[in-house]
């Protein structure tokens, strides 16, 4: 018994492999490193480089390794991007999700947890957001995902395959003992924040937007530990090999932070002022995404350990001088 982790060498990927692991479980690696790094993933799991969406070599991972559940990562995230170049989007994440998914059905997978996003919901009506909320996606980002989510929901009623989707909120930090992390470039404020206040990066913060409809005038959102993310798919996993029916959960702490008590977190954590400049909003981003979570912390008796926004930035900074380091890079 093993289970598959696509993605594995990206972000929340590598935080996966890393909780499967400390519990014991066998895994198996794949990702086609075309946004990961070969080194992110634990040499402990068996790495395969191939995309997520080939069909044949899906397969043939699944029967060489005796692979009974899948973990679902491998997709694009960015919101702006998913404007930019939608079709990339729609084939990253809606047809390679398609091929992935029927490669699990022929070699009789019967596991399936699925990374999804909050963006499923667009701009939503009411906050917190619980699942019910309609699906009104406003980027090529959140509908891919969706649609995604019905072509595991329509798989499932037809063959003999259960499933967990879970719809990430911001996830953010890394890993306590410093073992994984985000790389590349800053897309989001925690990482190009905590490059800022770690002395890696010189240039004024960008805040996007300065007037939606919230208190201080900057966009909120509900910030989820990786650590915790990944203790959530574990969850699930147990969930789904007790036999728990199919379900779809929201995956937040049921708080919010805007973005000026996110920078506020940072100057108490760094002990510094981050210089920062109101700069235009971004296309797709609502004023404010917070997690209803109390189905997820009910069906999975998920219980967070790190609902702490000190201590997701704390460990996000730490791992920024940890590969600067490992690049040689000086503050």
């Amino acid at each position: 018994m093993s289970v598959l982790v696509t993605g594995a060498a990206g972000y929340i990927g590598s935080h996966m492999l890393l909780a499967l692991n400390d519990a014991g479980e066998s895994a198996v690696a794949l990702d086609d490193l075309s946004t990961g790094a070969r080194w992110l993933a634990p040499d402990a799991a068996p790495f395969v480089e191939a995309n997520a969406g080939n069909i044949e070599t899906v397969k043939a991972v699944i029967n060489k390794h005796g692979v009974t559940d899948v973990i679902h990562f491998a997709g694009s995230i960015l919101l702006g991007e998913s404007i930019k170049k939608p079709l990339d989007y729609y084939h990253n994440n809606t047809t390679n999700t398609l091929n992935l998914i029927r490669a699990c059905v022929e070699a009789g997978v019967r596991r399936f947890i699925f990374s999804s996003t909050a963006s499923v919901y667009g701009t939503p009506e009411r906050v917190p957001i619980s699942e019910q909320a309609p699906i009104v996606s406003i980027t090529p980002y959140g509908a891919s995902m969706a649609m995604s989510e019905r072509i595991l929901q329509d798989a499932a009623t037809a063959h003999d395959l259960s499933y967990v989707t879970l719809r990430y909120f911001n996830v953010a930090g890394a890993d306590p003992k410093g073992r994984a992390g985000e790389i590349g470039k800053p897309t989001h404020l925690i990482k190009a924040a905590a490059q800022i206040a770690a002395g890696l990066r010189k240039e004024k913060l960008q805040i996007y937007g300065g007037d939606y409809a919230t208190p201080d005038g900057t966009a909120i959102r509900d910030y989820v530990h990786v650590t915790d993310l990944a203790e959530a798919h574990m969850k699930a996993l147990d969930r789904l090999r007790g036999g728990g029916a199919s379900t779809t959960l929201n995956c937040g702490y049921g708080r919010g932070y805007s973005v000026y008590e996110v920078i506020e977190a940072f100057e108490r954590v760094s002990g510094k002022t981050l210089d920062r400049e109101i700069a235009p909003r971004r296309a797709g981003d609502p004023p404010q995404l917070i997690a209803d979570n109390a189905a997820i912390r009910t069906i999975l008796d998920w219980r967070p350990r790190y609902d702490d926004i000190d201590f997701i930035v704390e460990t996000a900074m730490a791992w920024e001088k940890k590969l600067a380091a490992k690049h040689g890079i000086n503050n």
